[in-house]
């Protein structure tokens, strides 16, 4: 939230983009709509099509090890490394929307170590929980209780899956056992009773596959509640069940870098398919022939069952880092979605693939619909991209740029392949080696400048009309990393048309790097339609400072720019030649951000000098040190030091001076120079750069603010740090300038209104309106005057039937606020009277029962001043009357003496 300090500046946080995985399970319910996820201690629910968080379960404070939704999606379990497990149920969609509403179930201690893997049935009633002590147990899901306890493998279990018998293998079993019974007739009637126990026909097809890191797989009768096969053919952890029922089939997958289908009759190995990679995750395709194979290459790769023939992969980079988890498949959806290790998920369609014949002998590209980023990781900048700044360029901690779309509508019709929803991912621009660390973009929107550990700067062209976002350019030279990248400033008179920009690149940008130089680079077009590299060349290499180069700034003329170093100067430099021009000193630490006033920036003047020179201008620089200063390029002097963080200051930037309103996009008025700071105590400050205060303060990170970003249309402000999110402040000053102009005019009208109201004797109205006022002094004297009434209406208990008829048809909300009035009036004698004789109204009025139901922010404070003070008040009236005892006796005693005459009166005591 944004809290306002002296200042009518105020920003709100309108959107958010926030994680939704960050690793462990993931599950979709039947219709693929659904998506369950870990998120560290939480469950996170988000709706695939819209990308909308459905819900946000808190954890029992400790990491979750496993997840399951029902294929139905009417239930929710969560396990905990606590040892516990949540059981939630969840409301069905309505009406086409989903409104999960998570409600506690029940919770329970399935095992006594943590449990390891989950599995769920298809019909959603019974839940198997595998331990990393070797048993497995069976849950019925509503009821909460275990049906069945199943030991017999030696260590952590890694796979369960529930499937049902074919009626082939079924009529084979009992074949089976019909022999079995022909051999031993001792034994007839005990297997019969057995069966009568342990199941009939409608359990007597469950079964459920369990695989161990001990490479075996033991297949389960659940209505003999016993182990009818155990398939030894792995040498390692078994991390994939699936079964087939067209084919009959069970597969199963290793780390051994095997995927072996099994003979579901005879339990015998049919296709050992040899992977040549640590598989995770195995499955069928749907009814058909077709597996799916997901390890540590992260290429998901489809398998033809009976052949053992390579179908399809994925085209993608085997990049280190990145193998898949986790692979599912959506039946009605017909799309697998793999989890990779970087917390990133990926759909791809199936359906052209189950209709493939199998004696296809090419392999076929896996599509790509979507990409979802699990999480952003650690943001360290952004920007915003596109000429109508629909698109959001994030770097991550990693070697890609993520582009992420801004799109506020929603559509009637939400497709699982569109994905246009607000924080989708759009495009990842891939090429860097190492992370990125800083990015920048030019005037139109563009072109997209990025700097990376690997040494080299990229320059990206992005077609967001067209859909392509391609690699223009590769700039090297640097010996160590670019920590600062800037783009030339395009004049707002010679701005070319976005169709236009896409064709001219800016003129020429510029690094700085860990290596302590700086690097001038000239941009050019291709020198060739055939060249699919254009030249680029460094005009110029200076060494700049004594250590790494944090951040670069360009003037709005292109003609002068500004580098902030960790060995805490700023040096402005001439950009032609690249020589020193000034030299900026004054901070206690490293210098983190730099900016260039824009052109529009209405004078600043310092703390003891008078207006900074428009022509020169005025540059923002931001510190370790705390704090943000003020300079001026006349004289190279500080105007002004901004102290307030608690943490470096990390990115600064000036605030558009005259932007359209947020709420209605109409211009708004100049405002005076204003400046945002960001950071590492995780707030953004709004500071008004005349007087150095505070306009507001920004609160929604937990964790340090790298990058911070406005729009020069909206004013909306973007912040990104280290708790992976991103939010969006919306610039509520307008709106906030107008609700408090019209509360207050609001006001003056209800107080002309109210003394209106006493003037004319309309006492229901005055005392509601007083109430509603928090006008205590004037509905005191209202009392008052009523109290003091000479002499009081008959039967009236306050002094006017009027005011009583009032005081007994107040609501809750009314007698609450009258009491606590009540209250503080009975702590003094002077307004004690008034307060008794309300106070007894009230009590004649209403019955105990209403006021013993009064709910309210402190009302048991209320009821206990009140009893304390008219206790003291009737504890003082006591000791008057027996006082008055004494004054009654000694008058008596005086006129006995003839102190007092018969009539009243003073007599004369004669002496003797």
């Amino acid at each position: 939230m944004a809290s306002q300090l002296a200042s009518n500046t105020t920003f709100e946080p309108e959107r958010v983009i926030q994680p939704i995985y960050t690793g462990g399970d993931v599950f979709l319910d039947r219709e693929g709509r659904i998506l369950a996820s870990c998120l560290g201690e939480e469950a996170v629910l988000t709706d695939l099509h819209t990308g909308q968080a459905l819900a946000r379960l808190e954890g029992d404070g400790e990491v979750l090890t496993a997840l399951a939704i029902t294929p139905s999606a009417s239930h929710l379990i969560l396990c905990s490394r606590s040892l516990s497990m949540q059981i939630y149920t969840l409301e069905p969609p309505q009406d086409g929307h989903i409104t999960p509403s998570p409600s506690l179930l029940r919770t329970l201690k399935p095992h006594s170590t943590p449990v390891i893997t989950i599995a769920v049935d298809s019909t959603g009633t019974l839940l198997a929980t595998g331990s990393a002590d070797g048993v497995i147990k069976v849950w019925d899901i509503r009821g909460g209780f275990v049906t069945h306890t199943l030991r017999g493998h030696n260590g952590v279990i890694s796979a369960l899956h529930f499937f049902e018998a074919s009626n082939t293998q079924m009529e084979r079993e009992t074949s089976l056992k019909k022999k079995k019974k022909r051999r031993k007739d001792s034994g007839h009637d005990q297997d019969g009773m057995e069966d009568i126990l342990h199941g009939d026909k409608a359990t007597a097809r469950f079964r459920l596959a369990s695989g161990g890191e001990d490479g075996k797989i033991r297949i389960w009768d659940l209505s003999k509640r016993k182990s009818i096969a155990t398939l030894d053919s792995h040498v390692s952890v078994v991390r994939g069940l699936d079964y087939s029922s067209a084919l009959d089939v069970l597969v199963s997958a290793s780390r051994d870098k095997t995927a072996i289908v099994w003979d579901a009759q005879t339990w015998m190995t049919s296709k050992v398919i040899p992977i040549l990679e640590v598989v995770e995750s195995v499955g069928f395709v749907g009814d058909s022939t077709r597996i799916f194979t997901g390890g540590d290459s992260g290429i998901l790769r489809i398998w033809d069952a009976q052949t053992g023939r390579k179908v399809a992969e994925e085209q993608a980079d085997e990049k280190e880092g990145n193998e898949i988890i986790r692979v599912l498949h959506n039946y009605a959806m017909n799309f697998l979605m793999s989890v990779h290790s970087d917390q990133s998920l990926l759909l791809h369609s199936s359906s052209s693939f189950v209709q493939n014949p199998p004696d296809e002998n090419i392999i076929a590209d896996l599509p790509l619909i979507r990409r979802i980023s699990g999480t952003h990781d650690e943001i360290i900048d952004l920007a915003y991209v596109t000429p109508e700044r629909s698109l959001l360029a994030l770097a991550t901690n990693s070697e890609d740029i993520r582009i992420v779309s801004l799109a506020t509508g929603s559509s009637d019709e939400p497709s699982l392949a569109t994905g246009s929803y607000f924080g989708a991912d759009v495009a990842l621009l891939q090429g860097h080696e190492d992370i990125i660390i800083c990015l920048d973009v030019d005037s139109s929107g563009c072109w997209l400048a990025t700097g990376a550990k690997d040494n080299t700067a990229r320059l990206w062209r992005l077609d967001h009309g067209r859909s392509s976002y391609e690699h223009y350019a590769t700039f090297t030279g640097h010996a160590e990393s670019i920590g600062a990248i800037s783009f030339a400033q395009e004049p707002s008179a010679s701005k070319p048309s976005s169709k236009a920009a896409l064709n001219h690149p800016p003129s020429f940008l510029i690094t700085g790097s860990q290596d302590k130089t700086i690097k001038r680079w000239t941009i050019t077009g291709p020198k060739s339609k055939s060249s699919s590299q254009p030249s680029s060349r460094a005009a110029y290499t200076r060494k700049a400072h004594d250590k790494d180069i944090n951040a670069i700034s360009i003037n709005h003329n292109n003609t002068i720019f500004a580098s902030a170093s960790q060995d805490r100067t700023v040096k402005i430099w001439s950009a032609e030649e690249g020589e020193v021009q000034g030299i900026l000193r004054g901070h206690r630490r490293g210098v983190w951000s730099v900016k260039f006033a824009p052109k529009d920036t209405p004078s600043i003047s310092g703390d003891s000098t008078g207006p900074a020179s428009s022509r020169r201008g005025v540059v923002l620089t931001g510190s370790g040190d705390k704090t943000v200063k003020i300079w001026s390029l006349t004289d190279y002097s500080c105007l002004r030091t901004l102290e307030g963080h608690t943490n470096s200051v990390l990115k600064v930037l000036w605030m558009p001076s005259a932007a359209a309103s947020s709420e209605d996009s109409t211009p708004a008025l100049k405002r005076p120079a204003q400046i945002a700071s960001a950071g590492g105590d995780g707030l953004v400050k709004i500071w008004d750069a005349n007087t150095g205060e505070v306009a507001c303060t920004l609160d929604n990170h937990t964790d340090r603010i790298w990058a911070l970003t406005v729009d020069p249309t909206t004013n909306t402000l973007v912040s990104g740090g280290g708790d992976s999110v991103v939010t969006f402040w919306k610039d509520t000053t307008s709106s906030t300038a107008a609700a408090v102009a019209a509360a207050s005019t609001a006001k003056v009208e209800q107080e002309q209104q109210l003394m209106n109201y006493m003037h004319a004797g309309s006492y229901r109205e005055a005392i509601v309106l007083a109430l509603t006022l928090n006008h205590p002094a004037r509905l005191l004297s209202l009392f008052q005057g009523v109290v003091d009434r000479s002499p009081p209406e008959e039967g009236s208990l306050s002094g006017l039937n009027a005011v009583d008829e009032v005081l007994m048809n107040l609501s809750d909300e009314q007698l609450l606020e009258l009491l606590r009035r009540l209250r503080d009036w009975n702590t003094n004698a002077r307004t004690a009277v008034v307060a008794q004789r309300i106070l007894n109204v009230i009590v004649r009025s209403y019955p105990a029962e209403r006021l013993a139901g009064l709910r309210g922010r402190g009302w048991k404070e209320v009821v206990e001043g009140l009893r304390a003070y008219t206790e003291r008040h009737y504890r003082r009236t006591a000791e008057l009357v027996d006082e008055s005892y004494l004054v009654e006796y000694t008058l008596r005693e005086m006129e006995e003496v003839g102190f007092i005459d018969g009539e009243g009166a003073l007599g004369e005591v004669v002496m003797a």
